[in-house]
């Protein structure tokens, strides 16, 4: 073997013990007891305090480059993202120029990131009126499926859609078998509240009420009923959407959800007026809220977590007045987002592999990367050790983000990343090794090693 990895505590599918994890290729090929003789050119083996991981897959990332990278690019997002043991993600079709709504913007995404990705790199395509033509090229092209905005996106580029709109894409992305991502907040609604505006936090809560995004879900279950496709809410903040969720799936709607690090850690009540850095669409809600979505992810309603790592020039958050409603929506997470999710789970009583299936192997499956995201016979090599009871506190300074803006400066956090492996070799942040992921590779590629994928124990 190429590398053999040994822990006392390994996640894996049957929930967390002692393992050996031998990889070959790049990918992992036996997974076996901790003592098992195996030979191997680096053996590597892991104290009593780390666990191994697989991993994570960060499904909702928005990267800015090119047009925006001074905002974040390729290089920074994907350094902090394997100093915070994530190992792919999926870049955001917005935020960018061009945004990702044809297939020659799709290229320029593309070579913007060659040659600069410190791991894998997929996309997500773009849906805007008048955009469904495009939307097979793409497929074609490689992105892993599309997201939308049912309300202003805050980029003049990239527009809403309507109810209809939204039938049409969805009756396209059905014969594609591709999924939508939803930003799920109806513009009715947000248009019939009051203006945000001004430095009181509970002004700009109000100006995004739960009701936005219960009208924006329940039109996206009824269009996703009416059509046969499979739908994803992005970001969902508000508990109250659960229930829906859940009764649409018990109907057979193919549905899934995710909420986000800064809605689990976050909370209104403690958000100080004038803090724009907590702003964010939908908003960080009130920690009774916070309670239901952890609730959600424990019934299974909510499927993932992922940051939603959407950063923007430091002048754009008008820290200087603090002025909610003129300020960027935007948290940044990324390399945070493991530590800053295991830190409220331990103490909610969740464990590990809670975390791996929220962070891995979910938005993996949502994505559609067959060999990412468990640690198994036949997947990548991406695996993440982590010291779970260490704690650090959140300083600017050591995050690789360009923009050094964040609500968890000061925060003292349980997790640390020790060390980061992309398909079987260890990130090295001085060399980019990183694979632009398109659909059909991925798929083609499990496939043929799956053939003959080795031993499980």
């Amino acid at each position: 073997m190429e590398l053999l990895v040994r822990a006392r505590r390994t996640v894996t599918d049957r929930g967390e013990g002692p393992a050996s994890v031998a990889v070959e290729g790049g990918r992992i090929v036996r997974v076996g007891g901790f003592d098992d003789p195996v030979a191997a050119d680096e053996v590597v083996e892991l104290g009593e305090e780390v666990v191994l991981l697989p991993g994570l897959v960060d499904s909702h990332v928005h990267v800015n480059e090119p047009g925006h990278d001074t905002w974040e690019g390729f290089a920074s997002a994907t350094r902090a993202a394997a100093a915070g043991g994530i190992t792919t993600l999926v870049d955001m079709p917005l935020d960018s120029v061009p945004v990702t709504v044809d297939p020659a913007a799709l290229a320029a995404k593309r070579t913007a990131a060659t040659g600069q990705c410190f791991v894998d790199v997929g996309f997500w395509g773009g849906v805007v009126p008048g955009g469904t033509a495009h939307l097979p090229a793409l497929r074609e092209a490689g992105v892993l499926g599309f997201k939308c905005f049912l309300s202003d996106s805050g980029s003049p580029d990239f527009p809403p859609l309507s109810r209809r709109q939204l039938l049409e894409t969805l009756g396209v992305l059905r014969e594609l078998d591709a999924v939508l991502l939803v930003h799920a907040e109806s513009e009715r609604e947000l248009s019939a509240a009051p203006p945000a505006r001004g430095r009181r936090y509970a002004d700009f809560l109000a100006s995004r009420p739960p009701q936005a995004e219960l009208a924006a879900v329940a039109a996206v279950l009824g269009a996703a009923r009416a059509t046969g496709a499979r739908v994803h809410i992005v970001h969902l903040s508000t508990a109250r959407a659960l229930p829906l969720i859940a009764a649409a799936r018990r109907e057979g709607v193919a549905v899934t959800a995710e909420t986000c690090p800064h809605y689990l850690t976050l909370a209104a009540e403690l958000v100080p007026d004038g803090a724009t850095e907590y702003a964010c669409c939908p908003p960080v809600r009130e920690a009774a809220n916070q309670d239901g979505l952890w609730a959600g992810l424990a019934d299974g309603t909510l499927d993932l977590v992922v940051s939603d790592h959407s950063p923007c020039a430091a002048e754009l958050k008008h820290l200087d007045t603090g002025d909610f409603g003129a300020a960027w929506g935007g948290i940044s997470s990324l390399q945070l987002a493991l530590p800053l999710v295991w830190t409220q789970a331990r103490r909610r009583g969740f464990r590990l592999p809670d975390v791996a299936t929220w962070m891995a192997s979910r938005p993996a499956r949502l994505a559609g990367l067959p060999a990412k995201g468990r640690i198994a016979p036949g997947y990548d090599a991406d695996l993440c050790a982590f010291a779970p009871d260490d704690t650090f506190t959140v300083r600017p300074e050591t995050l690789h983000h360009r923009q050094p803006v964040t609500p968890y400066t000061g925060r003292t956090l349980h997790g640390v990343v020790r060390r980061t492996w992309l398909r079987g070799r260890e990130v090295d942040f001085r060399c980019p090794a990183g694979r632009l992921l398109t659909a059909e590779a991925t798929a083609e590629r499990h496939e043929r090693d799956n053939q003959n994928p080795g031993g499980n124990r």
